[in-house]
């Protein structure tokens, strides 16, 4: 099984393979036996096993796995020659890391590759581009590499984020009809991906600044293109002999191709050397005009015409109908071609063509068979001079949108089975996708059909697979073909809701106006009315995602008409409703009014919808946020978490909530004060396959919780990844990362690290000086982090002006009662006159959250020499699971000073 870890949990696994204890491994990565728990737990997640026992037996597993190349085609035939070649595609990479191999079709450029690959010393991937299309270059790739589309993360960069630094080599096999799209890929990939090397096969070079080419020659003449004759015709026939002159004359006439060797040695069985010698030299005079060194390519075509025409009619007319299929296909796909629908027949003939090398057979969990390329263009050609051509074709899309809707009923099938099954559902989907998106592009124009039924199914499908902006595209393609206007209405809303937090949300705003319009055209004034709501909602819940906003009276106006298109009495239309008029009502910006966020969750729980339920809980969490009432806010935010397992996660009207609860859990939680409730929220967005592992803000949101909880080598490793991710997107306004930051920052002052202390400190001022005006707002944790980093340090120059800072009046102070707390528990060591006066006025500010209590009566123990505020303490960081708070409290106990710099010091 596959899973994607970071470099610290591989080491983790390594050692838990090896039977090491914690503390070993901790000893060994001199990392605390806390971090150790934590990497194994994620692991035990991750690849979805009980214990400790299956895990290390799936680290050796793994371990003998190490280094195994993705995607390699399997050889079914012994590899000749080329010593030299692989030689100099050694040495290009010396000098850079794009190499291509160039060639004509047939000369053996992937066969070179797949060998070269498979001898790389650490690992990498086989991408084939033969069934790709421009637009899909990139998920070709990813299809390989197990890389799926987050929220917020473009397809491409993932892929960069899964190869990162590591020693890798890529091959992008047969690119020469996705040139562009090949080429800005590859440029993409040397830029952000230092460790790896790419090598292309292509007719052209990509023309990448320092790609180096290295032409690949048909195979020598009384060497290599013989023993590649005398293998290949020995394989077809045993007892096959011929004199070397012989097999020489026969292999110039092949000019030494290999393709073309391959398919005349196909035919040796029967016609003998001396047959195979007068028709090869009658039909390639008869086909080519004579031979000429220069257009070996059209012999090669001359051979595989000749091949054609010795075919009885039963195999011609299977080969041209194959050919409509761009990647490998099964049976099943076949025999839908076919006009009879016989399995039987058409094994039979595949196996015919199969024996004379003009159909691969690809073994695997089941048989696929697949073309060559240049074999499939012939073929191509021919189809399209016959008489059923539109026939073939028509036959095509629908076994194509048969194929779709049949696996979109297998995706809630395996859903609901498990991960395991949803993996093997991808793989299933990774194997057609690339004809089912071929069979949609070359679909006639017009409205319904199976052209209208395969793009809503491809929607769906590549949402499933995580391909987000490309469902997003093919939903838009679905309105486009859609028979009726409510068909159209429904597509539309559907790719606003699948391209949710992944495009701006003015592109989402639109779509949702153009499906209030189609359902305006089709008389549905409630279809129309959820849909103009649902805009209005967008525009003020998610305001962050409209660089320009929207106006105000516009959105009333938006409202207005949704309310006279819609039945109030239809308990959806009534949410609907509801909740845009909760998220508009007041003029501030991101303001819920409570009696309309109250309403709105109400008319939510009549519907007995868990989209519409978590959308309402979520305006009445924010106007308790914006209250201050923030443990109320973090439960109705667990009642946000409770809801997801009831929510179809394949469905794109859920995307937005998956993702934005599992965004704000963690938070909510850490401002509340319940540590155990934000790390086990951090933990399952890291392990969500929509809002988990983005580069920089799904690791965000547990860093704070990790620090609080005394986790900070895992948080400082957290954050270089963070810091690493958002630099490559181009440092994006991100003001809502300053706590993260911030935490970070505190993580390196509690380990004693006050250079980097200070790195990251001032990395927080270059956060906010790259967000929007109004973010500052949150520099309520920053003014948090100084005055717990004065305390531990010792530095206590800048003390009042610490605690002030600490105590001032932060607008939507979120982080108020951690900033406050420590800015107390700094005015009692440094003896300001006014600590006490600052104790009082933290403890009004603590409310229920356990940090700032037990924060408090460390103060207060300090304060007053008094042990028993500082056994509080103690235990108020316990039930919280502070570890290294509660280390650090046990040293100011004389009686426990001993067990105190032992848990530091594993904690530490």
């Amino acid at each position: 099984m596959i899973a994607k870890v970071s470099g610290r949990e591989a080491e983790v696994l390594a050692a838990v393979g090896a039977r090491l204890s914690n503390a070993q491994i901790a000893s060994r990565l001199h990392i605390s036996v806390r971090t150790v728990e934590s990497h194994v737990s994620s692991l035990l997640r991750k690849y979805g096993v009980r214990d400790r026992q299956a895990l290390a037996a799936l680290a050796v597993q793994e371990g003998s796995q190490e280094g195994q190349p993705l995607g390699l085609p399997v050889a079914l035939t012994s590899f000749v020659g080329r010593e030299r070649e692989r030689e100099a595609v050694l040495e290009a990479f010396g000098a850079s890391r794009l190499v291509t191999l160039l060639g004509p079709g047939g000369v053996g450029k992937t066969r070179l590759a797949t060998v070269i690959l498979s001898s790389h010393p650490t690992g990498g991937a086989f991408v084939d581009l033969v069934p790709a299309r421009d637009d899909f270059v990139t998920q070709a790739a990813a299809m390989v590499l197990g890389v799926t589309e987050r929220a917020g993360q473009p397809l491409e960069d993932a892929v960069v984020e899964r190869l990162g630094h590591h020693r890798t080599l890529l091959v992008l096999d047969n690119c020469e009809h996705v040139l562009d799209a090949a080429a800005g890929f590859a440029g993409r990939l040397l830029a952000a991906c230092p460790g790896t090397r790419i090598l292309v096969t292509s007719r052209e070079r990509l023309g990448v600044q320092g790609e180096r080419t290295v032409p690949l020659a048909p195979l020598p003449l009384d060497s290599d293109a013989e023993a590649l004759f005398l293998d290949r015709a020995t394989a077809a026939d045993p007892e096959f002999g011929a004199d070397r002159a012989l097999l020489t004359e026969i292999c110039s006439r092949l000019d030494g191709v290999p393709l073309a060797i391959e398919l005349a040695a196909a035919r040796s069985a029967s016609l003998g050397a001396s047959g195979l010698l007068a028709a090869l030299d009658d039909t390639l005079r008869l086909l080519t005009g004579g031979r000429v060194a220069d257009e070996r390519h059209r012999s090669l075509r001359a051979v595989i015409g000749w091949s054609y025409e010795l075919l009885d009619e039963e195999e011609k007319a299977l080969l041209r109908r194959l050919s409509m299929f761009c990647g490998a296909f099964d049976l099943a796909a076949a025999t839908a071609l076919t006009s009879d629908g016989r399995p039987g027949a058409v094994t039979d003939v595949l196996g015919r063509l199969v024996d004379k090398s003009l159909v691969v057979h690809r073994h695997g969990r089941e048989s696929r068979w697949q073309l060559l390329r240049i074999v499939r263009a012939f073929a191509g050609e021919r189809l399209r001079s016959d008489d059923d051509h539109g026939d073939v074709r028509l036959r095509h899309l629908r076994w194509a949108a048969d194929t779709a809707s049949a696996m979109e009923e297998r995706l809630s099938a395996a859903r609901r089975t498990g991960a395991e099954t949803v993996s093997d559902w991808r793989r299933e989907f990774d194997a057609v996708a690339d004809d089912l998106r071929a069979a949609l592009a070359a679909a006639p124009t017009g409205p319904g059909g199976p052209a209208h039924r395969l793009a809503r199914s491809l929607g769906h499908l590549a949402y499933g697979r995580r391909f987000l902006a490309e469902a997003q595209s093919h939903y838009r393609q679905a309105a486009e073909r859609a028979p009726t206007p409510s068909e159209a209405a429904r597509d539309l809303r559907s790719a606003a809701d699948c391209s949710l937090d992944t495009i701006s949300g003015q592109h989402v705003f639109d779509l949702l106006l153009a499906s209030a319009e189609q359902a305006h055209r089709a008389g549905e004034g409630d279809t129309r009315a959820v849909a103009l709501a649902r805009a209005v909602e967008t525009a003020g819940r998610f305001l962050a995602s409209f660089p320009d906003g929207i106006a105000a009276e516009r959105l009333r106006d938006l409202l207005a008409e949704a309310v006279r298109a819609g039945d109030p009495g239809d308990p959806v239309v009534a949410a609907a409703l509801a909740a845009a008029a909760a998220w508009i009502e007041r003029p501030a910006a991101f303001d819920p009014d409570p009696a309309m966020a109250a309403t709105a969750l109400a008319t939510a729980r009549a519907t007995g919808d868990p989209v519409l339920i978590s959308a309402g809980l979520d305006a009445v969490a924010t106007a308790a946020v914006r209250a201050g009432r923030y443990r109320d806010a973090h439960r109705l935010t667990g009642e946000r978490l409770a809801l997801l397992s009831e929510m179809d996660r394949d469905d794109p009207r859920a995307a937005i909530e998956i993702v934005d609860t599992l965004h704000v859990a963690c938070t909510d939680a850490i401002v509340a004060g319940d540590l155990p409730a934000a790390i086990a929220a951090g933990r399952l967005m890291l392990a969500d396959d929509l809002a988990g592992d983005h580069p920089y803000i799904s690791a965000s949101r547990l860093i704070p919780a990790l620090v609080l909880s005394g986790d900070l080598v895992e948080a400082v490793e957290y954050g270089g990844r963070m810091w690493d991710g958002w630099e490559r997107a181009g440092r994006p306004a991100a003001g809502w990362l300053l706590p993260s930051v911030s935490a970070v920052a505190l993580a390196y002052g509690l380990l004693d690290d006050r250079r980097s202390y200070r790195l990251w400190r001032s990395r927080a001022g270059v956060v906010v000086g790259s967000a929007r005006a109004g973010q500052s707002r949150l520099s309520s944790f920053g003014a948090f982090v100084d005055a717990r980093a004065a305390v531990h340090s010792g530095d206590l120059s800048d003390a009042a002006g610490l605690v002030e800072r600490a105590f001032a009046d932060f607008p939507m102070g979120r982080y108020e009662a951690y900033a406050r707390a420590a800015g107390a528990e700094l005015a009692v060591v440094a003896g300001l006159t006014d600590a006490r006066e600052r104790l009082a006025a933290a403890a009004s500010a603590a409310g229920e959250n356990g940090w700032a209590t037990a924060c408090l009566a460390r103060a207060t123990g300090r304060l007053h020499a008094d042990p028993e505020a500082l056994a509080a303490s103690v235990m108020g960081w316990e039930r919280i699971g502070a570890r290294l708070e509660r280390a650090h409290t046990l040293l100011l106990l004389p009686h426990r000073a001993e067990e105190g710099r032992a848990a530091s010091a594993q904690e530490g």
